[in-house]
């Protein structure tokens, strides 16, 4: 069998030096159909290895329901990564940031607070091995020592940005051996001396996450490591959009020199990212700094490979960098052609709180959503109010649009950290919260959604409460609009809270790119599939739809319209619009 290791200065296959030059893709953020696509273009700019984090929260939304079916599908997507005639390497957390809701991390885990993550806490690590475990059962017999093409697993996850625990890290290193997990163990965090010493442990091999500098990053990293291959496990060549922000670019020239220092040192890379795809459906995750702010929904990452999976610049400009370094193929891929431009009205509707989704459950106080159950998507509050006031919240998370005997009267925003509304009058106070992205990155992972109390009016705290888990699917929106749902006039704008629903005809040999400009903030999903929230905040004002979604004919789409939209109609435009470099 083949065999891989690590040398005195480098990676050795089968004995002989090689450099790994490597990009990060994630099959869950990929439709399944097109991931032999997207690995091919990889595959045509030179790389001779895919990279995936595996997403704990996806595979066990419920503790004890590992699944790798449809989307999640590990052992094949690393099957197709074999198949192309290129190495994996795989990063299974059990935290992974990754601006993915949680950093991975099941809410199941995470919402009585007491479990401490990321430590020696026994019921952590019981739970970590039983997750680890699954995955390892995928991974090990795609081991290249055992006929596959995996050559290396990442323990943790930058955790020298996060404690200094080596009992934790050898608690991991333990378990993937224990596991059968033979091939080389590596760790990444950013080169500097602190987070290289309490990220890694001196049996593992330490690697760097970095998007600049590449010559001074890879000397901190050798002094740190004095032997062994050196190698950026993230080499940065873009950014993640938060809402509300600039789509972030940089520039393939700058990006194209960096990578081409690495590889002129020597070292060996993984392009984080090489596609970065979509945050589908309430995936995205979140950073808080002092100010909360939610991932939007295209992860592209303004990587080399577009989200739509075509190539851009950025690609050529590496492939070649790569191919003064390593064979790359002749065969070049496709460039984009232009999607069908399309529109198709909105003809029914119901208002949310009159949809009937909810499942009240009776409180005394305002509870938090991990009572609920922590529902992804929305959680929904009701409580009788004797008198107009100033009504103030502990803290939302993340906004709360409230509306009283079913009128909208305001919002309360997390990120303008939002705490105190006037209520005009008595009546019933109905509160429908979104759960944005959980928070990826930092101390605040795991932190509870919903109202985080006391909820009061002029001072004295609300009691008598009604509330719910609202997670909305496209089948609960369709029985809904079906059994209570109004036509729509034509033409007119419309408020929310509101579901909206239609059908149109699209040829399904090609993606599709809907232009949610005009519309105010929510979530779409088509022919059941959710693509992911919107908002007018931007910057992104398309979304992604992927062409095995579709259907030759009658298409469904169905709209969540949080605030309202001033046309009820769905437009499908040419081209993705990922907006404004700068506001």
């Amino acid at each position: 069998m083949p065999s891989f290791a690590i040398g005195e200065t480098d990676f050795l296959l089968d004995g002989a030096p090689y450099q790994v030059i490597s990009g990060a893709m994630h099959y869950f953020r990929i439709h399944p159909d097109q991931w032999e696509d997207r690995i091919r273009t990889a595959r045509l700019m030179g790389l001779n290895t895919i990279e995936t984090y595996v997403p704990w929260n996806a595979h066990e939304p419920q503790r004890g329901g590992f699944s790798a079916a449809g989307g999640l599908d590990l052992g094949r997507f690393l099957d197709l990564v074999q198949a192309a005639g290129l190495h994996a390497i795989v990063r299974p957390g059990p935290y992974i940031c990754a601006e993915w809701h949680n950093g991975g991390l099941p809410e199941w885990l995470i919402e009585d607070g007491t479990i401490a993550v990321r430590s020696r806490d026994p019921r952590y690590l019981a739970e970590v091995e039983r997750y680890l475990g699954a995955v390892y059962e995928i991974v090990r017999p795609r081991q290249i020592d055992q006929g596959g093409s995996m050559i290396l697993v990442q323990i943790e996850n930058e955790y020298g940005a996060y404690g200094a625990d080596e009992a934790y890290l050898r608690a991991l290193t333990d378990m993937t051996r224990a596991a059968g997990i033979t091939v080389p163990l590596t760790t990444v965090d950013q080169p500097t001396d602190a987070m290289l010493d309490d990220g890694t442990l001196p049996e593992l091999l330490s690697t760097a996450s970095f998007g600049s500098r590449a010559e001074e990053r890879l000397a901190a990293l050798r002094r740190h490591q004095p032997s062994g291959p050196l190698m950026c496990a993230e080499f940065w060549c873009g950014w993640f959009d938060s809402w509300g922000e600039p789509h972030h670019t940089t520039s393939a020239a700058d990006s194209a020199a960096e990578l081409a220092a690495i590889l002129a040192a020597g070292a060996s890379v993984n392009i984080y990212m090489v596609h970065g795809g979509t945050n589908f459906g309430y995936t995205a995750g979140a950073n808080d700094k002092g100010v909360y702010r939610p991932i939007a929904t295209s992860y592209d990452y303004d990587a080399p490979i577009a989200e739509d999976g075509t190539p851009t610049e950025k690609y050529w400009a590496f492939r070649d960098v790569i191919a003064a370094h390593a064979p790359v193929p002749d065969e070049r891929p496709a460039a984009r052609i232009p999607s069908r431009i399309l529109e198709t009205p909105l003809v029914r509707a119901l208002g949310l709180v009159d949809a009937g989704l909810e499942r009240w459950g009776a409180y005394d106080t305002a509870p938090a959503a991990t009572a609920l159950g922590s529902p992804r998507g929305f959680s929904r509050y009701s409580v009788d109010i004797p008198h107009g006031g100033a009504l103030t919240v502990g803290e939302v998370r993340d906004r709360a649009h409230l509306l009283l005997d079913g009128r909208p009267v305001g919002v309360l925003d997390r990120e303008a950290h939002d705490r105190v509304l006037a209520l005009p009058a008595a009546g019933e106070l109905s509160i429908l919260v979104e759960h944005l992205g959980g928070v990826n990155y930092g101390p605040r992972i795991g932190e509870a959604k919903g109202l985080i109390g006391p909820v009061r009016l002029d001072g004295e705290e609300l009691r008598g409460w009604r509330a719910a888990p609202l997670e909305l699917t496209a089948d609960e929106i369709r029985e809904a609009l079906d059994a209570r749902g109004t036509a729509l006039p034509a033409g007119a704008p419309l408020g929310g809270p509101v579901l909206l629903g239609g059908r149109f005809e699209a040829d399904p040999s090609g993606d599709l790119h809907l232009d949610v400009r005009g519309w105010g903030s929510g979530m779409v999903w088509i022919n059941g599939f959710a693509l992911g929230r919107y908002s007018a905040r931007g910057p992104q004002e398309t979304l992604y739809v992927p062409a095995p979604v579709l259907r030759e004919e009658g298409n469904e789409i169905l709209v969540l319209e949080l605030r309202g939209s001033e046309r009820l109609t769905a437009r499908f435009a040419a081209e993705p619009r990922l907006g404004p470099t700068e506001f």
